[in-house]
């Protein structure tokens, strides 16, 4: 045989290898279990787009995807490729933008029904209701939220090594920088939280993250591995595909 024809088959046999080498499968994790299944779910999970997710009577399993968030109640069998529902996409990028908030006034985004509280717009904004441990894009631009735009409110800040700083948010906003060089924040810093309305102090910890996973799912992941657990109760809730 002569070499160029040697040389034909030999790529022709390499660009079919190329084509045996098979596509990466993408997959789901699972943010919320219940049920007498549940612990076979647990949160962190890893589930493949055609993996058989198999429920019994009363389990409900929520999975978040790159399309979103699904709620599978059982009893039933199912694959998460084969789930219907508009992708949610565009609402992630909106909730996980890292731009620089330039006005105070912003939005927010209300839970399932019309009674649901409302909840952050974005997922690194710092909601003053919710105490715990809070995952940051970076550690120079916080920006505390509230829920509501009526009246001015004062809030002070305390570090558990000493410190502390008041924030105040303007009549109409419901936003308000934190001043991160009067009051640094850092990963495993703790912070303590009075607001206006008296009450016991809430205690603020912080994960400042050194990468920003792009897609859902890897985003989802990184809230669980870290322990912001509000952050992810956010994401699943933002993104959820309505049942059709």
């Amino acid at each position: 045989m002569p070499l160029s024809n040697k040389r034909i088959i030999g790529a022709a046999i390499a660009a079919a290898g190329c084509l045996l080498v098979p596509a990466a499968v993408s997959a789901g994790v699972v943010v919320a279990r219940s049920g007498p299944s549940a612990g076979s779910f647990p949160v962190g999970k890893k589930i493949g787009d055609a993996e058989r997710i198999v429920l019994r009577a009363g389990d409900t399993l929520t999975v978040l995807d790159g399309n979103g968030t699904r709620v599978l109640r059982g009893a039933g069998t199912f694959t998460l490729g084969q789930q219907g529902g508009a992708s949610q996409r565009s609402t992630f990028a909106v909730l996980t933008e890292r731009r620089s908030a330039q006005r105070m006034r912003t939005g927010a985004v209300r839970g399932e029904g019309d009674g649901a509280p409302l909840h952050s717009p974005n997922l690194w904004y710092v909601d003053v209701s919710q105490p715990g441990k809070f995952c940051l894009a970076g550690a120079e631009r916080v920006r505390l939220w509230r829920s509501t735009t009526e009246g001015d409110a004062t809030y002070l800040l305390r570090a558990d090594g000493g410190g502390s700083h008041t924030v105040t948010f303007a009549d109409g906003d419901m936003l308000a920088p934190w001043d991160t060089k009067l009051l640094p924040v850092s990963s495993g810093a703790v912070f303590h939280i009075a607001g206006p309305a008296g009450g016991p102090d809430k205690e603020l910890s912080f994960v400042v993250l050194d990468q920003i996973a792009d897609e859902p799912e890897a985003l989802a992941a990184q809230l669980i591995e870290n322990g912001c657990d509000k952050q992810l109760e956010l994401l699943s809730t933002a993104t959820l595909i309505a049942e059709g």
